[in-house]
Parts: structure tokens; sequence; C-alpha cells
């Protein structure tokens, strides 16, 4: 099982529908809700033509030390992609507010690291806008 991390704390998997692999996407999606499975290597160009057929793309993160996926999610984001965009794996809540700020709706991660870092700790960095480095920068100029 696994555990859905939001601004608001831990709750459970809403998804109905089923994850594809972005190998194994269809031709042509038609009506059926779609969520695809994306690599943490993965070429995000690839998509800009289906994106609006998309409903929610999942993006691994195989280290908490592979930071590729916020870059996708970055650039999924800048080519227009609306859905919901999920980072799952060995996200942790350092790095909530970095997700949050790339595009990320929310995070995925197993029941196993919710008990290590439980919800006060994701909770601490929920206010990601709060915490913007920019902004803090430009208050003291």
């Amino acid at each position: 099982m696994s555990v859905i991390v939001t601004d608001a704390g831990f709750t459970q998997e809403d998804w109905t529908g089923t994850f594809t692999e972005v190998a194994a996407l269809p031709a042509n999606a038609g009506s059926v809700d779609t969520a695809i499975d994306l690599p943490s290597d993965f070429d995000p160009i690839a998509l800009s033509e289906r994106l609006e057929e998309i409903d929610l793309i999942r993006i691994d993160f195989p280290s908490f030390a592979d930071g590729r996926g916020f870059t996708i999610a970055r650039q999924l984001r800048l080519m227009g992609f609306s859905g919901r965009l999920r980072a799952r794996g060995h996200v942790i809540p350092d790095q909530y507010a970095m997700a949050r700020r790339a595009g990320f709706d929310e995070v995925e991660i197993s029941d196993e690291q919710a008990a290590r870092q439980p919800e006060a700790d994701w909770l601490r960095r929920a206010n990601w806008q709060a915490h913007d480095y920019q902004s803090r920068l430009r208050a003291r100029g």
C-alpha cells in the first residue's frame, strides 16, 4: 500500500483508474481515465501532443538524491499539462516544498516510509509558499 501526501497531510489513494507504463500508452486514450507512470529518465517532449488526454502523471523517484523528476515535472507544467502530477518513491519531507514548486500536486510514499517520516514531518513543510527563498531575498533588499 501507499500513502498520498498533500498540503493537508496524509490521505489514501483516491485515483480509481489504473496506471499505464508510458511505453504501453495506447495510440489514443479515448474517454477512459488515463494515468501514466514515467521513469526518472523520461523526456517529457515525447508527450507534448498528448498532454490534454492524460489525467494523472506519476513520476518515479528511485532515490531521494535523484532530482530528475523535479525537472520533468517543471517541463510538463511549462508545456501546459494541467492534470494531476504526482511524485512517487523516495521523496523525503525536506523535498516537499521543492516538489510543490516544481509543479507536483502530491507525493506518494510507501507505508514503511510514512512510518519513518510521519505526517508531522511533512506538515512542517506544507506551507511551501511561505518559505520561498527568492521572496525572502527580495524582502531584504
